[in-house]
């Protein structure tokens, strides 16, 4: 080889190697800016606006370009929201949610919650499904139809802050109970709840069934400490499915929705279900079974039973008289109900009276025997329902103290009695015991 050649091309080698990195004047290459570009033109009408041309029932085709901005407030990332986007007005105090329908999953990867939307309703369908306003496509074996992948930008597109997606903070609605939520002007919004918790029925549960070792979809009671109560929903495919419900009491945040008339709520992940706090006892009934108490007659035929009696939800029910007016002795006694860790605590319950005859009465004990005629009662005062003559005229028994009990465990019993000349008809619900 020729020495000079070689030396010629080391030498032009290393001098194209320095001018290559002479240009580079830093050490780290700088990204380049990313480019987001709006879909759609300005809104041209208000999310409220629009929902609003929703008929009473069946639906319309928008024909015209209307173009409006939401906010994402679900998440399919867990699996509990199926082929849907919910979204609301504004991330704070929303006025307004609606519901889209997409056929695709893992809508969370571009619209992750939190992401400013907007969309162009030219060519979609709006209207009542199922007692949720929706907007959707054009189908013909559905009222709306769920919007096919790969059109969906037609429709549906981010809104670009600058450099990217546009995401907010949402806080969620606060409401005091269940029963605000259960409202249409929360449909598809983000709310929150203190102080709820899981029906004692559904302890020991998962948050789904499993049916031949596939989950279902499943609904869970919830109650909050005003006793209002309604179901969490929960899709079989949610990856939190087999997880046991907790048993304490918290804040529960979560999609408010609904199935014709009946009410479902919605979690994205189990980071919306803060359950730390002491587990208030709450009874409503809605079981439709007494497992929670001891049902004991000393004196009669009768016992207490659940009925819904004429009432929106089922309540246990006492009346003495069968085939004639006779005297009975009949208790409904809880099973022991823990106050350990509470600082105070009080009990309630309403109820409701038809036709004359003796008060019902309210004990607690720290030492039930298993028979109320050796048990020593401590009793209990509480406001009763009057008999006014008429049939659900519920009274609030009031806060009833148990300061006295805290850290111990209790049993509660509800004592009737009735006279061969007058008997009663006494209801009951919604018992209660609440500490702090």
């Amino acid at each position: 080889m020729n020495i000079k050649k070689y030396f010629s091309f080391v030498t032009g080698i290393a001098f194209a190697v320095i001018s290559i990195t002479s240009c580079v004047q830093k050490d780290d290459w700088e990204t380049p800016p990313v480019k987001c570009m709006n879909k759609f033109p300005s809104p041209t009408i208000t999310m409220a606006d629009f929902k609003a041309q929703a008929p009473a029932s069946g639906f319309i085709l928008i024909n015209t370009d209307q173009i409006f901005d939401g906010y994402v407030v679900s998440s399919d990332e867990n699996g509990n929201f199926y082929k849907t986007i919910s979204f609301q007005d504004k991330p704070e105090n929303p006025t307004v949610g609606l519901q889209i329908e997409v056929d695709r999953s893992s809508n969370y990867a571009d619209f992750p919650v939190g992401a400013h939307i907007r969309i162009n309703a030219k060519g979609l369908r709006l209207g009542l499904d199922r007692g949720v306003v929706k907007i959707g496509s054009v189908d013909a074996n559905f009222a709306i139809g769920r919007i096919p992948g790969i059109v969906l930008n037609r429709y549906l597109s981010g809104v670009c802050n600058g450099s990217g997606l546009d995401i907010a903070t949402i806080k969620p609605v606060e409401l005091a109970n269940l029963k605000l939520a259960q409202n249409t002007d929360y449909l598809n919004i983000l709310v929150k709840v203190p102080n709820v918790q899981f029906a004692v029925s559904e302890l020991g549960k998962t948050y789904i069934n499993y049916v031949g070792g596939a989950g279902v979809d499943t609904d869970r009671s919830i109650v909050d400490v005003t006793g209002n109560a309604t179901v969490l929903r929960n899709s079989g495919f949610s990856t939190f499915g087999a997880t046991v419900l907790p048993e304490g009491k918290g804040d529960l945040t979560f999609v408010v929705s609904r199935y014709t008339s009946s009410w479902q709520m919605l979690i994205r992940s189990l980071n919306d279900v803060k359950f730390t706090g002491k587990r208030f006892f709450f009874e409503g009934f809605d079981s439709g079974n007494l497992d929670n108490w001891f049902n004991v007659s000393v004196t009669g035929a009768q016992v207490w039973n659940i009925q819904q009696f004429g009432n929106p939800k089922p309540c246990v029910v006492m009346n003495g008289f069968a085939g004639g007016n006779n005297a009975n002795e009949d208790w409904l006694i809880s099973k022991p109900i823990s106050l350990q860790g509470l600082a105070s605590a009080a009990l309630s319950f309403d109820t409701d009276v038809r036709y004359n005859g003796n008060p019902l009465e309210v004990f607690v004990t720290e030492n039930y025997s298993g028979d109320p005629s050796t048990t020593v009662w401590v009793p209990l005062s509480a406001i009763l329902d009057p008999d006014s003559g008429t049939f659900n005229t519920w009274t609030y028994s009031g806060d009833i103290s148990l300061n006295a009990y805290v850290n111990k465990n209790i049993t509660v019993g509800f004592k009737y009695t009735s006279t061969t000349s007058a008997a009663a008809t006494w209801q009951l619900d919604n018992v209660r015991v609440v500490g702090n």
